[in-house]
């Protein structure tokens, strides 16, 4: 059985917003900058006035002085297109036992920032995915909509059983995802981004790909950062499972804790260093954080910078 979002535990931004930091396509007045000129909201500048066109937009004020036509170009603001991409691999439900996954917190995370792009009046959209798109929506500003996408949120929240193990093919669905959204987005990822480490040039290939496309891309790092960052686990044999293949190792932690924790690291901060190459904002998230501090620490991090 599917468990309900709760509204009032999604975050509450106050007056924050989410501007995209690169021209955006959008379809109705909002707050973002358009690639496209058309008539509302901001002057740009003026143009000569060519024989033929309407003339509801010449600037009479300027002919009275110039005794020349001239149009006013305006530069249109648009709101923003916004794609949320959930990894849903079996590793997501990591750790099982606890109050709160990785899934469940990209979920809640995803839920409050639609939330947010409601209130700005931006379409927002919805992929989930596994080693396939499971899930694709056009990206929408309705309100029907908003119900569908935290009904399919809603279906996502379940306990992790068998049914679930699927491994991750983040490679090859962004590639899909890219292909599927036609006109120029902001991409929002939440992954824990445990995908084979000799693919990480095809994972930034697919990132490419979308920048190619013209959208804006922000990863959000989804980890249990105390368990798969710091391996603190007591001082004792465990018998960890794969949960995406259910391979077994049994093992003390502090056997390997030092060797794991550099290559783990080396690992992700290459990431890391990566995407500030490409452009791409990359976001640590903490699931003991909380969605509510981390989104908020992004948004403010974000209005400063930008």
């Amino acid at each position: 059985m599917s468990e309900s979002i709760n509204k009032e535990d999604l975050a509450r931004f106050g007056n924050l917003e989410l501007y995209a930091k690169q021209v955006v396509e959008g379809f109705i007045t909002g707050l973002h900058k358009s690639p496209f000129h058309g008539f509302s909201v901001e002057f740009a500048e003026h143009r000569l006035y060519n024989k033929g066109e309407s003339t509801r937009h010449i600037d009479w004020k300027l002919y009275g002085r110039t005794e020349k036509l001239f149009t006013k170009k305006y530069e249109e603001e648009t709101n923003l297109r916004c794609q949320i991409v959930i990894d849903c691999s079996s590793s997501m439900y990591f750790p099982v036992d606890a109050p709160m996954n990785k899934l469940r917190f990209s979920i809640y995370g995803a839920a409050s920032l639609i939330e947010l792009f409601k209130k700005q009046r931006d379409a927002v959209g919805l992929s989930l995915f596994t080693d396939e798109v499971l899930l694709h929506t056009p990206t929408k500003s309705t309100t029907r909509h908003h119900r569908y996408l935290y009904s399919e949120l809603e279906n996502t929240l379940k306990p992790f059983g068998d049914q679930d193990k699927k491994p991750t093919s983040t490679v090859e669905t962004l590639h899909e995802i890219a292909e599927l959204c036609h006109r120029r987005s902001l991409i929002i990822i939440f992954s824990d981004l445990l995908d084979d480490p000799e693919k990480q040039a095809d994972f930034f290939g697919a990132l490419q790909h979308l920048k190619h496309n013209k959208h804006e891309i922000i990863v959000f790092h989804v980890t249990d950062k105390s368990k798969e960052l710091d391996f603190e686990l007591e001082n004792r044999p465990y018998n960890l499972i794969d949960m995406e293949t259910g391979e077994k190792m049994k093992l003390n932690p502090s056997q390997l804790k030092e060797e794991y924790q550099k290559s783990i690291q080396a690992y992700f901060n290459e990431i890391k260093l990566k995407c500030t190459d490409y452009s791409i904002d990359f976001m640590p998230a903490d699931i003991n954080a909380g969605y509510n501090d981390v989104l908020l620490t992004y948004l403010l991090k974000r209005q400063k910078l930008h």
